[in-house]
């Protein structure tokens, strides 16, 4: 875009609006050497970014190398490392087999889903599914915890009282329901796990310290609902048995989305912590808790502030620099020093540049898919966005900071899941490199931003090599939470799978 007289550029570079008549023909050489000027002067903000935010080979290998080893410390001992590494109980997988009719309820947030599944055996699969999402009322999320329970089974029964047509229970038999519990739990079976504490906006009294899945099943005795848990899951869980349902050889679920989690199917006797449990299938699914991570990750000033500020000063390190939840926040942050430093922006600090998250992810995003000569669409969010006029200089600065910050995170997000994958390679002997390994992605971060999705696999495809890469596939399994917390049902019935 060519910067015009009475512009905001040139108003910000010369304190006010002068009319071109009063320019004249010296107007525009000005112009220009202002615009070069302040990009000089952002030149030294945007290197050290780049050199900050980098990720060669040797990092990824180092990071990769040292996401094995705090696993390997988490599995051996509650507390052994920044890594909780979780245990699920969940080491029954869908096989295809299931037959029969299944709920889920998924509850992560200030929204919930409830869901049935028809499911019909290897040969008919999924017959149908329904579903139905709802708003937990505000003094909900304040209350008592038999009032938040006793609204959701109330939702629950009214579900279950609208089946029909392919949906089919047989006669004298309790419907079962997988519950998707997206708060920290420390579970203790499949079908159970105590609360540690509500996050996300949630301060329900009575349920710290409780099993989560008790207090659902008495609340459906409440409504009379003829229903029980047979599985508690997370929704990373969930994913990987949605995936896994489809393709027996998904062995990893990664969620980058608002927030990130991975978990992957563990070999029993790789979990020293759990030496007690009698797994029936050799294995066992283990929620990593990933974002905890913190070791070798490169960051910037802009990190160390945010984190600084935020609500968890010195956690979720890795969450921080990989989920859509920081990412705009982290650009934002870049603009503002850039701002301060030069007229980039004008003379001026706009107060919506001020404001902590008012760029998101998908603003970024967005900015980064432009390909209009004079980066319009660029200039339209900058405006609308964050309050600040730009010229093409100034959007071209912009996109190249977006594109540093997705690259840096796509990429650390790579070396992740080969981590995970070199330590199942390593205590599985060759089963993980020398097959077809499955690693199912979901959430909207990886599913929208082409860039980050990317770098990611160009991260794991650099690590691996050519030959090994070509036997790990990273697949996207859209929404699979849901219906995979309904086969985990299905896997756990106390029915058996009607075959």
């Amino acid at each position: 875009m060519s910067v015009t007289v009475g512009s905001p550029g040139v108003r910000s570079i010369y304190g006010s609006a002068i009319s071109a008549k009063a320019l004249g023909s010296f107007s525009r050489p000005r112009v220009i050497m202002a615009v070069q000027s302040n990009v000089i002067s952002v030149a030294p903000i945007l290197t050290k970014l780049k050199e900050d935010c980098a990720t060669p080979l040797p990092v990824l290998r180092h990071l990769a190398a040292a996401m094995a080893s705090v696993m390997r410390a988490g599995l051996a001992v509650d507390g052994g490392s920044d890594l909780p590494m979780i245990p699920s109980y969940v080491d029954a997988l869908p096989t295809g087999n299931e037959k029969g009719l299944f709920y889920a309820l998924d509850l992560g947030g200030t929204n919930f889903r409830v869901l049935r599944v028809q499911l019909g055996g290897k040969e008919e699969r999924v017959i149908a599914t329904e579903f139905e999402q709802v708003s937990i009322p505000p003094e909900l999320m304040f209350g008592t915890s038999e009032e938040l329970f006793d609204f959701i089974a109330s939702v629950l029964a009214k579900f279950a009282e609208k089946e029909g047509g392919e949906f089919n229970l047989p006669d004298c038999q309790t419907r079962e329901i997988g519950f998707t519990f997206s708060f920290p739990v420390k579970q203790t079976s499949v079908d159970s796990g105590i609360l540690i504490k509500w996050t996300k906006g949630f301060a329900v009294s009575g349920t710290a310290g409780k099993d989560v899945v008790a207090c659902l099943n008495e609340a459906m005795q409440r409504q009379g609902l003829n229903m029980r848990v047979s599985a508690l899951v997370n929704d990373t869980v969930g994913t990987l048995a949605g995936a896994r349902y489809w393709d027996d050889d998904v062995m990893v679920a990664v969620i980058l989305g608002t927030g990130t989690n991975a978990c992957y199917v563990e070999r029993k006797d790789a979990i020293p912590k759990l030496q007690s449990h009698n797994s029936t299938s050799g294995g066992m699914i283990i929620n990593t808790e990933w974002g905890a991570f913190s070791n070798g990750l490169p960051l910037t000033e802009f990190d160390r502030e945010m984190d600084a500020d935020s609500i968890n000063p010195g956690e979720q390190i890795f969450e921080k620099t990989i989920s859509g939840m920081y990412l705009g926040e982290i650009v934002r942050r870049v603009l503002l020093k850039m701002a301060r430093a030069s007229e980039l922006f004008g003379d001026s600090i706009s107060e919506k540049l001020l404001t902590p998250f008012m760029l998101r992810t998908p603003d970024i995003c967005a900015m980064q898919q432009d390909t209009s000569e004079d980066l319009e669409v660029v200039g339209t969010i900058l405006l609308d966005v964050v309050g600040v006029s730009s010229n093409a200089s100034a959007r071209q600065i912009v996109v190249e900071v977006c594109d540093t910050i997705a690259k840096r995170g796509g990429r650390l997000a790579g070396a992740g899941i080969v981590g995970i994958l070199e330590k199942m390679e390593e205590d599985s002997e060759g089963l993980i490199f020398g097959k077809r390994t499955v690693v199912a992605m979901d959430g909207g971060l990886y599913e929208h931003y082409p860039q980050y999705r990317t770098y990611l696999q160009e991260a794991v495809q650099e690590l691996l090599g050519p030959q090994t890469s070509t036997n790990i596939v990273i697949e996207h399994t859209k929404d699979g939470s849901g219906i995979g917390a309904a086969l985990l049902a299905a896997a756990n019935s106390k029915y058996g799978h009607h075959f």
